[in-house]
């Protein structure tokens, strides 16, 4: 069974709001900066550090650390499916800990 970080558990909504538009602009500008890989690279770098600290440590923002550095995935919005996931894991967790049915 794999370990889930205490600090993903207590994500609160604002600083996933915070992160999705973190996440949202990072995408936007990988899109901007098509061209200019070390400007893109620069991006996600601060990108994933920005989202260390918004989210705490979560093992996820790797592997989207990880897509992004693949040329021509960066295409994709691997940032923003970061943080989707984060937050439905979020939402998994609560359910299970009220005792409410998955939908």
């Amino acid at each position: 069974m794999m370990h889930e970080s205490t600090s993903s558990q207590r994500v609160s909504r604002r600083r996933l709001v915070v992160a999705f538009g973190v996440a949202v602009l990072a995408d936007a500008l990988s899109i901007l900066f098509l061209l200019a890989t070390p400007v893109q690279w620069i991006v996600d770098l601060v990108t994933a550090i920005s989202l260390f600290l918004i989210l705490g440590r979560n093992w996820i923002l790797l592997p989207g650390l990880i897509a992004e550095a693949i040329p021509g995935l960066y295409v994709f919005p691997f940032w923003v499916l970061v943080v989707a996931a984060i937050a439905t894991g979020r939402i998994t967790r609560t359910r299970r800990e009220v005792g409410e049915p998955k939908p």
